[in-house]
This record gives structure tokens, C-alpha cells and sequence, in this order.
């Protein structure tokens, strides 16, 4: 059976708590939408305890930037997205692409609290993605 590398990222992410939300295509995928997608896309709290906490699931997936900005709080901040390239061998090769602000949506916080828990076969812990509406 072939590993879905989607699975270990969200995975890993549950496991070290990360206060972020799926979203993008992975997300519309799992709300039933035929979609395609080659990355995972997160909205993150910008907080230097989350930051900390997202520092030890990019080590432990071998993530690296691949284009600018830097991965620092005060681009997310200001809406840019900070782009990886996962290295470890059940993700190799897979992009997560993180951002802490939408233009046109509410902050994290509100889009925290409406996001939908959403339980995969066989996973024991829930994937934590954006509300549908809040992603349309």
C-alpha cells in the first residue's frame, strides 16, 4: 500500500498540537470536493509559543524553505505565506505552505473557534480544518 504523504503532515501537525487550520485543497477534499492537490496549505497563529511548537513539526517532517520570506512571525503577520519542501521519507518531496492572515476573512481566533473537526479512517486524531463557509 502506497503511504499518503498528506497523512503523515496532518498527523504530525495533531501530534505537536499546532494551533493551525487545513485549508486549500486538502481541505476541500476533505469536505467531499473532487479536487487535486499537491500541498498542504495551514493558517496558523502567529504566537511565539505556536511558532515553537510549528518549528518542531517542520524538523521532524525535514521541511525546508523554498522561497522567500523567511519563516518569521512578522511576514505571516503581515500576510505573506512561507513555503517548505518536506525531506523526511513518508512526506518526501510534499509542500506545506503557511500563512497567519487572509485578506477579506476574520482573524485566527474567530476562524478557530468556527473550525470544523473532521475524523479520518483509521486516525485517531481529528484533522482541524477551516469551516466550510469561512473556505468558500
Amino acid at each position: 500500500m502506497i503511504q499518503n504523504p498528506i497523512l503523515k503532515v496532518l498527523s504530525t501537525f495533531s501530534r505537536h498540537n499546532v494551533k493551525a487550520l487545513l485549508m486549500g485543497g486538502q481541505a476541500c477534499i476533505l469536505y467531499g470536493a473532487t479536487e487535486f492537490s499537491r500541498d498542504s496549505d495551514f493558517l496558523v497563529l502567529a504566537d511565539q509559543e505556536n511558532l515553537d511548537l510549528l518549528q518542531s513539526v517542520l524538523k521532524e517532517l525535514q521541511a525546508e524553505v523554498i522561497a522567500v520570506p523567511p519563516f518569521e512571525a512578522q511576514y505571516l503577520k503581515k500576510g505573506h505565506a512561507v513555503h517548505f519542501r518536506c525531506q523526511h521519507p513518508d512526506a518526501v518531496g510534499l509542500r506545506i505552505d503557511l500563512m497567519s492572515v487572509l485578506r477579506g476573512c476574520d482573524p485566527f481566533e474567530a476562524l478557530w473557534n468556527r473550525r470544523q473537526m473532521i475524523h479520518l479512517q483509521g486516525d485517531a486524531e481529528p484533522v482541524r480544518v477551516l469551516s466550510l463557509p469561512d473556505l468558500v
